[in-house]
């Protein structure tokens, strides 16, 4: 299985070397982690039926899935809701639909300021007052196993309580250890995560 890490944004040490003096402050948002607010698996229900909607023609499956900490109740997160969705041609969904998801609030992220990788294509949804991250967009390439691993390890902390406490807790830590490094905090989760879906797989064998 190849290395597995949590839903994340463009973090890449060298980021703010890339973008211009004109980057959004939501660029260089750090990890802060708040208890669990239930309104945002609310809101995140409007804004995958938004993206169903908007994406229809390109989408594989229908589906926009919430995934990412705040689709799990209870558990504490940054708060940000993490929503991807599966594509045939992750730069034809860039070229085609970008008009609408930039006129819908989406703001892309090219490839070269994305860590992501190869298989996704990625946008942030700003709050309304432009300072903060609302919402993460993922198009994932149809096929990549990253999808199935996202809806594994989200079910995973759905079912599992003291799994999710263990979670919560190690993200606490973590965004203390590294205040001004989003990818270094991301990174620093990959083992956990990779030893929760091996156990998942191994209940379910």
């Amino acid at each position: 299985m190849a290395t597995i890490v949590d839903p994340i944004s463009p973090g890449r040490s060298e980021y703010r070397d890339l973008v211009s003096d004109n980057t959004p402050p939501w660029a260089y948002a750090q990890p802060e982690i708040h208890p669990h607010d239930p309104r945002l698996i609310e809101q995140a229900e409007v804004e995958r039926a938004r993206l169903a909607e908007l994406l229809k023609p390109w989408l594989v499956d229908g589906l926009v899935e919430h995934v990412g900490s705040t689709s799990v109740p209870g558990l504490a997160a940054k708060p940000i809701i993490d929503l991807m969705a599966q594509v045939a041609d992750l730069d034809a969904v860039v070229d085609e639909a970008g008009e609408a998801l930039n006129a819908d609030g989406w703001h892309y992220v090219p490839p070269d300021l994305d860590s992501g990788g190869s298989w996704r294509r990625f946008y942030v949804k700003p709050d309304p007052s432009g300072q903060h991250r609302y919402a993460h967009l993922h198009l994932i390439q149809a096929g990549h196993p990253r999808w199935t691993q996202q809806l594994e390890f989200r079910d995973a902390l759905r079912r599992d309580d003291e799994l999710a406490d263990t979670y919560a807790n190690l993200k606490r830590r973590l965004a203390a250890e590294h205040p001004h490094d989003r990818e270094a905090y991301t990174e620093a989760k990959a083992e956990f995560i990779l030893d929760a879906l091996r156990r998942a797989t191994r209940k379910t064998d």
